[in-house]
C-alpha cells in the first residue's frame, strides 16, 4: 500500500514507522486548490466534525482541498506538525505557548470548550472534592494533565488542602479508567469529556465538572483547551485556505448544533452502544461548540495560564513562565 498524505511526496518514513495512520483523501477537492492537511486523533471526536465537512462539501464551497491524517496518538500528530508533513493540528494552547517561548511560532483557534468532570457511582459518598480525601481517583491523561491540575489548584485555593498529597491517585488511559470505576475497583474518575459522557449515560454521578472549577477560581469565561494549532508564518502565507478551513468548521458546529438528523447520520462513527449513550455524547459535542472568544476570554485563558504554571512548573510550560504574545491567532473570532 503506498502513503500519499503528503504534497507530491510520500511521507518520510521514519514518521510512517513511527505512528500508525489512516489517510482520508479530499473527495472531488477543488481543482488546483493546494490541499489543507489536518492531523488528527484516528478515533477523536474531532473527526465527527471532519466527516459534516467532507460529506456536506463544506471544504470545497470554501475554495479549500482538506487532507486528513488520522495518527495513533497526540505525540504523534505534533511530531507530524513540528516535520512538516502536516500544515495543521488539534491540541491545546498550553504547549502552543511552550512552542512560542521556544522561538516557534505556533498559534491557535478555538475548536471546543468540552471539557470533562469527576465521576462517582450513583450512590457514592463523594458529594464534593474534599469528600475526596483519602479515596481512589483515576486520572487520565497522566500527572499533567490540564483537569488535574486545575483540580489541585482548587483544592489549594479554596478547599486548604492538596489533593496531590491526600488524594490515592490512579493514572491510566480513559478507557481503562471507565472500565475501572464499572468495576467498583476505583471510588471515582476524572476522565475527558466523552468518557465522561459514556459514564453519565451508564448512571454515574457528576461531582464537578472541569468548567465549574474555573469558575470557582474565578473564571467565568468558557475557555477552550482544544484548538487548530498551526505556524503562524504558514498562515499568514496562506490566509485565505486557513480562513476556509476555518469557516467550513463553523458551518459543520452550526449544522451539529441545529440537526438531529445530522447526528444520527454520524451514529456508527460515534460507537455509541445504546441510546442514552448517543445521546449523551451528542449533547455533550454541542455544549463544547464555542459561543464567544475574544479578549474577555483570552484574558481569562492567560489567568488559567498561571493556575496551569503554579502547579504544573516547567514540565508543563517550560520556559513559557507567562502565556506568550501570539498564543492565539486574532484573524478569527466567535
Amino acid at each position: 500500500m503506498s502513503l500519499t498524505c503528503s504534497r507530491g511526496k510520500r511521507p518520510r518514513l521514519w514518521l510512517a514507522a513511527l505512528v500508525s495512520f489512516a489517510c482520508l483523501f479530499a473527495v472531488g477537492g477543488v481543482a488546483g486548490a493546494e490541499p489543507v492537511r489536518l492531523a488528527v486523533l484516528k478515533f477523536g471526536t474531532v473527526n465527527w466534525e471532519l466527516d459534516v465537512i467532507k460529506t456536506h462539501g463544506l471544504d470545497r464551497a470554501e475554495g479549500i482541498s482538506l487532507e486528513v491524517l488520522g495518527l495513533a496518538s497526540k505525540n504523534a500528530t505534533s511530531v507530524a506538525l513540528q516535520a512538516g508533513e502536516v500544515d495543521i493540528i488539534v491540541t491545546d494552547w498550553i504547549w502552543v505557548s511552550r512552542q512560542r517561548a521556544e522561538g516557534v511560532g505556533y498559534t491557535f483557534v478555538p475548536f471546543s470548550t468540552a471539557a470533562g468532570a469527576v465521576m462517582v457511582p450513583a450512590g457514592s459518598p463523594v458529594r464534593g472534592l474534599d469528600d475526596l480525601k483519602g479515596r481512589r481517583l483515576g486520572i487520565a491523561g497522566g500527572p499533567l494533565d490540564k483537569s488535574w491540575l486545575l483540580l489541585r489548584g482548587l483544592t489549594q485555593r479554596n478547599l486548604g488542602f492538596d489533593a496531590d498529597r491526600e488524594i490515592d491517585k490512579a493514572f491510566a488511559a480513559p478507557p481503562l479508567l471507565n472500565e475501572q470505576i464499572l468495576a467498583g475497583r476505583l471510588d471515582a474518575v476524572l476522565n475527558f469529556w466523552h468518557f465522561t459522557a459514556r459514564l453519565e449515560a451508564a448512571g454515574l454521578r457528576r461531582v464537578m465538572g472541569v468548567d465549574e472549577m474555573t469558575r470557582a477560581l474565578g473564571i467565568d469565561s468558557k475557555i477552550p483547551l482544544i484548538g487548530f494549532v498551526f505556524d503562524e508564518a504558514w498562515a499568514e502565507a496562506n490566509r485565505e485556505q486557513v480562513l476556509g478551513l476555518l469557516r467550513a468548521s463553523r458551518k459543520a458546529k452550526a449544522l451539529l448544533r441545529e440537526s438531529d438528523a445530522e447526528w444520527e447520520r454520524l451514529r456508527p462513527l460515534m460507537k455509541a452502544k445504546d441510546e442514552a449513550t448517543f445521546r449523551a455524547l451528542r449533547d455533550g459535542y454541542r455544549r463544547g461548540i464555542p459561543e464567544s472568544w475574544g479578549a474577555g476570554e483570552q484574558a481569562d485563558a492567560g489567568r488559567i495560564f498561571r493556575i496551569l504554571a503554579e502547579q504544573g512548573g516547567k514540565k508543563l510550560v517550560g520556559r513559557s513562565q507567562v502565556l506568550q504574545d501570539g498564543t492565539f491567532w486574532p484573524h478569527f473570532t466567535y
